[in-house]
């Protein structure tokens, strides 16, 4: 280690852009990539143009963005609450806008938890990154378990957490509703565990894959205004490549986050096609039904192998586990499983104990059944 680096970042490994390549290279175009949760299908050709005469004619590459964002926050307010069907109460003043999901929740941690003010609480598994981000800025995370059959949050543990960590305490709890990697939605006893926590305890509940699920916890925020809900552009509205998140809160939150935003943090461009995104949601959103039909086929023809375990999945991924009792080397085979997977050509993403596989284009899924059904086939632990 350099010597003016902080000895505990020795301990940290960083996130990997395409986790289940072996090396920093991008996965190879010929894979079918299902491993990061993107949508499959690419903006149409006719929003490309679109974006690309903005390029052309609007955006001044010397001059610094819009820092502000009011125009792109307006236009989110307006599709939360069209998507949320309640009446217009979210306003801009409600939104923040940031450098992806990852960027919000960093901008959380430091006004939470930065100067040992306060540790974070995951259950495991779940999005790396809240913990990644909390580690990088030297803020504790402590983790507790699920139900390994539902993957509910041992809520029993997460209390207990709460109630007995010091020094510094809890001050945030993060959620993904539906989660990642388990793609299950907040059970009602975890909906009712997050309600009952103090005011003093900021919840965090990640809806990454809201449009997916269509279930949002968006109503309850002028009730709660120790609850935030983060939103993302790089899932369902194809943006991935342009890094651009959201998220909804108390106005005092907000102002908040605004505090210690970074600068001009979203080019121009990324704000140009956010607005052209949500100009046109009814025509990219128009693709979450062909998912959903593939997700099912997916889950119903893979639940067939008897060596496989899957549950049901709220989001556009599905999380698939071997039977502990279909070889004696569990661990082992999942590993080699993965490998072999890739191989034959599907990046999928290996998070213990299981898989899980990004619902991909009509073709993939179909490649994806039939690489799994034949590692199946060979698979000796």
């Amino acid at each position: 280690m350099l010597p003016f680096i902080r000895s505990d970042l020795a301990k940290f490994t960083a996130y990997k852009p395409h986790p289940s390549s072996d090396t920093a290279e991008s996965v190879a175009g010929q894979f079918d990539r299902l491993d990061t949760n993107e949508s499959p299908y690419d903006l149409p050709p006719e929003l490309k143009e679109k974006l690309a005469w903005t390029y052309q004619q609007v955006i001044e590459t010397n001059r610094y963005p819009d820092g502000g964002h009011e125009t792109l926050k307006d236009a989110i307010a307006e599709y939360v609450n069209e998507s949320a069907v309640i009446s217009p109460s979210t306003t801009a003043a409600n939104i923040s806008v940031g450098n992806g999901s990852d960027e919000l929740i960093r901008s959380l941690l430091i006004a939470t938890c930065l100067g040992g003010e306060g540790s974070i609480l995951v259950a495991n598994p779940t999005f790396s990154m809240y913990g990644i981000l909390a580690q990088t800025l030297g803020i504790p995370v402590v983790a507790v378990g699920r139900n390994e059959t539902n993957f509910e949050i041992d809520l029993k543990a997460a209390q207990a957490a709460i109630e007995n960590t010091q020094n510094p305490p809890i001050r945030v709890v993060f959620v993904v509703h539906p989660n990642s990697p388990t793609a299950n939605s907040l059970t009602a006893a975890e909906l009712a565990w997050l309600r009952s926590l103090s005011e003093h305890i900021l919840v965090v509940i990640d809806e990454a894959y809201f449009e997916f699920s269509q279930t949002t916890l968006v109503g309850e925020l002028a009730q709660r205004p120790n609850w935030v809900i983060l939103r993302t552009f790089s899932k369902a509205f194809r943006l991935a490549a342009l890094r651009v998140g959201y998220c909804v809160a108390h106005p005092e939150a907000i102002a908040i986050l605004e505090k210690v935003r970074l600068p001009y943090n979203l080019p121009s461009f990324s704000i140009a096609a956010a607005l052209v995104a949500l100009q046109n949601r009814t025509l990219l959103l128009e693709s979450i039904s062909q998912t959903l039909s593939e997700r099912a086929k997916l889950i119903e023809i893979l639940s067939q192998q008897p060596e496989l375990q899957i549950t049901a999945s709220a989001a556009n991924f599905i999380y698939l586990r071997l039977k502990p009792n279909s070889f004696n080397s569990p661990d082992a085979a999942l590993k080699a499983f993965h490998q072999k997977l890739r191989t034959l050509g599907t990046v999928v993403r290996h998070i213990s104990p299981g898989l899980r596989i990004t619902v991909g284009t009509i073709e993939e899924n179909a490649r994806t059944v039939n690489r799994v059904q034949a590692v199946l086939a060979n698979l000796q632990f």
